[in-house]
């Protein structure tokens, strides 16, 4: 063994980092050696946190300690005979958080007990409300000017989390110029190691991420890079991301996409696609098993799924925490196709067991193909909101790519560009101001106890027609039900018969308020709703909430 370390202080659930340095010379140190860190907590339990190649002969390793007290430690190397790397002790005190940031205060992110949402591990929910910028660790997006205008701009709008690609991008052939950051590309051209500066400069944005209250939701890469990296190689870009970012309050999203073929690259028959999906979906799942063995925090995991599925069928059950859909976005096909595709994913995924929360991932970017404003962002979200998710990403074509008003990010790999607003420009869209008001409109109830109840509203939505009320709320406590323009409601049904019912008119724009006269159950629960029609032509949201007994 080697010498005691002096005592190392750290912050219950903040990431505490040091380093480990070889005195033995490795001709290729990232592929030569393995550090990890064995870790004992107060109660005596154990976890494994692996440490990242920091370049040149050193490693560090990042570790956010769950419990307040004294943790004992031990280096384990690969190689056992270096006493630099192998069997160093010591000991780290942990005192309790007392700062205001709620993911150190309330802890990482976990699966609720029930399946249905996601919480903190101190049993507090999370309102997953999600935001899309795909390419956010490159340049473009420029460090610190620009990427903290836009943090301060999401995180004060109400945002939760943000998506954002470890570097390996959609959109682009690899080691194409417009996905580096300032220190070039994640890994060496020859992809025989990882760029330690690379994920130098990464590990800034993602800490002000956090720094901010925002969840990275960190997607691995592009689900078409499994073929040009290998099972083998993408397990190492997974270790690397494990050590670097486990110890932060994250979430893992295990690829984009996941079984798509690269775009100039697909596969010319059926046949020829069944058997790529086939074997990618393999090499996905053998990846996701090593990420499940690897993370010691066991943040939760999901998949990217493309294709407008959900994740389950991307890759293997067991290997996913919560459900990521993928809707499509609104092109040749319309607005009613994409919204009866999402309602039938929930409903698919509602049916299935185990439970699993349901987040929609990835849907009409507000811009694209110019079109697609805020009017559709509200409608996407009250719709799926209230048909059983219980999160929502919202993506502004401009950001997500990183358009720059000297260069927009330009032509994809089939050609055609997405569009070249300005990222700031973009960023400023009106729908996603209006989703954070949605979402404050939203925590005002227990909104993780909500279950859809169409039935509640006359008329009301089906998947024949889906541009009529939408209805969830807590039986006996509140209605919440989200009426489109011209589709006025007639009748609220469910309510607590001969009981009192505060009712009022929420304005989705701006988020005002418009009182309306209680409204008092029949016999078999039903009322009138109580206004004959909006005070303007445009998509609405009736709240009643159960007050008092009538007398």
């Amino acid at each position: 063994m080697g010498p005691m370390q002096k005592s190392l202080y750290a912050v219950q659930h903040r990431a505490a980092e040091w380093s480990y340095s070889s005195g033995r010379t490795y001709a290729d140190p990232f592929n030569e050696v393995e550090l990890d860190v064995v870790f004992a907590d107060p109660t005596g339990a154990t976890s494994t946190v692996p440490a990242f190649w920091a370049g040149g002969l050193d490693w560090r390793v990042r570790f956010a300690p769950r419990l307040a007290g004294t943790y004992r430690f031990r280096t384990v190397c690969s190689d056992a005979s270096n006493p630099d790397l192998h069997g160093q002790e010591g000991e780290l005190v942990v005192t309790p958080y007392e700062g205001s940031n709620s993911l150190y205060r309330h802890g990482p992110l976990r699966v609720s007990p029930s399946g249905a949402y996601l919480e903190h591990q101190d049993g507090t929910p999370f309102f997953w409300l999600g935001d899309t910028w795909w390419m956010g660790l490159c340049r473009r997006l420029r460090w610190p000017e620009d990427f903290r205008l836009l943090v301060a701009d999401r995180a004060a709008k109400g945002f939760t989390v943000i998506q954002i690609v470890a570097g390996l991008y959609p959109d682009m052939p690899p080691f194409d110029e417009r996905g580096a950051n300032e220190a070039g590309f994640p890994w060496e051209p020859d992809r025989r190691r990882i760029n330690p500066a690379y994920f130098a400069m990464a590990d800034l944005r993602i800490q002000g991420l956090v720094d901010a209250g925002l969840v990275p939701c960190i997607v691995g890469c592009w689900g078409y890079f499994i073929g040009w990296m290998g099972v083998a190689r993408m397990k190492q870009h997974w270790r690397n991301l494990i050590a670097r970012y486990g110890a932060y309050p994250v979430v893992w999203c295990l690829a984009g996409e996941v079984r798509m073929p690269y775009y100039l690259e697909r596969p010319s028959t059926p046949e020829e696609s069944r058997i790529y999906e086939e074997r990618t979906a393999r090499a996905w799942s053998e990846v996701a098993a090593y990420l499940r063995a690897v993370d010691p925090y066991r943040h939760p995991l999901t998949v990217h799924p493309g294709g407008s599925r959900a994740a389950r069928v991307a890759l293997a059950d067991e290997l996913s925490d919560f459900e990521m859909h993928q809707s499509g976005h609104l092109a040749a096909h319309g607005l009613g196709t994409v919204l009866e595709r999402s309602l039938r994913l929930i409903t698919h995924s509602r049916g299935m067991q185990p439970v699993k929360p349901i987040v929609e991932g990835e849907t009409c970017y507000e811009g694209i193909f110019e079109a697609n404003r805020q009017e559709v962002q509200r409608l996407l979200f009250w719709a799926r909101m209230l048909s059983g998710a219980v999160g929502h990403t919202y993506g502004a074509n401009g950001v997500w790519q990183v358009n720059t008003r000297e260069r927009p990010f330009g032509p994809s790999p089939h050609g055609t560009s997405w569009g070249q607003t300005p990222w700031d420009d973009a960023a400023r869209l009106p729908g996603s101001a209006q989703l954070g008001l949605a979402r404050g409109l939203l925590e005002r109830y227990a909104w993780w106890r909500f279950e859809p109840h169409p039935e509640w509203v006359e008329p009301h939505w089906s998947l024949e027609d889906v541009f009529k009320p939408y209805a969830a709320g807590i039986p006996g406590q509140v209605h919440v039900i989200y009426v489109l323009p011209m589709v006025w409601p007639r009748t609220v049904r469910g309510l607590e018969p001969g009981m009192r019912y505060r009712a009022y008119l929420w304005n989705p724009v701006d988020g005002t308020e418009h009182e309306l006269a209680p409204v008092q159950a029949d016999a078999d629960g039903d009322s009138p709703v109580p206004l004959a029609r909006p005070p303007i032509s445009q998509d609405w949201v009736l709240v009643l909430e159960r007050v008092h007994s009538a007398a």
